[in-house]
């Protein structure tokens, strides 16, 4: 969780089925989540509702894109520091200088990273994370031992959808705590408490 009070976050894309899938995710992070199918309702929810932690937005969207929105959230003096990720369906490298001119924090191709990995991301750059992901390979030192000793999944790969796993550390007040997750299908494995 993010914090003891959530932190807002607006989603503005037209694929119902990909807002869908992040607004969820982001939920389970502890963060309130509003959704909007194109800039126009986007802007309208980051002018109305306070407390706005980040936009994550799609490019193209019909009656205001994703860039039209960020121009006009820079001209308002309430929603102008107001962080603004882009989601892109293509990846192209002028709609990425775009972005960047434009103040994007990051522009992340759908595809080419998972959405629980993406939405990590976004929130460690919010600076509202004390989680971080670090990839282990299985081949290296004692990594080996350590999956034969806590009977994790062989070579660290999920069982569920076949993607590599990632070590979670998670800093609480006793400590780190420590779990694999898959990044892919968020499915989690434990290891033992230490006695």
């Amino acid at each position: 969780m993010i914090s003891e009070n959530k932190k807002r976050i607006i989603i503005v894309d037209d694929d119902d089925g990909l807002r869908e899938i992040y607004a969820s995710l982001f939920r389970k992070q502890g963060f309130e989540v509003f959704e909007a199918r194109d800039g126009i309702e986007g802007l309208d929810l980051a002018t109305s509702k306070e407390g706005v932690a980040a936009i994550f937005t799609g490019i193209v969207m019909p009656r205001m894109d994703g860039f039209q929105m960020m121009e006009a959230l820079k001209k308002q003096t309430a929603t102008a520091q107001v962080p603004v990720f882009i989601s892109s369906h293509l990846g192209r490298e002028e709609d990425k200088q775009k972005a960047k001119e434009l103040g994007a924090q990051d522009f992340i191709v759908n595809g080419t990273v998972p959405p629980i990995e993406a939405v990590n991301n976004i929130i460690r750059r919010l600076g509202g994370g004390s989680s971080y992901f670090v990839k282990v390979d299985p081949l290296e030192m004692d990594a080996q031992r350590m999956i034969d000793d806590l009977r994790l999944p062989n070579n660290l790969v999920c069982d569920n959808c076949g993607s590599h796993l990632s070590l979670k550390l998670t800093s609480k007040s006793e400590g780190l705590a420590a779990e694999f997750v898959c990044p892919n299908c968020d499915k989690v494995f434990g290891l033992p408490r230490a006695k």
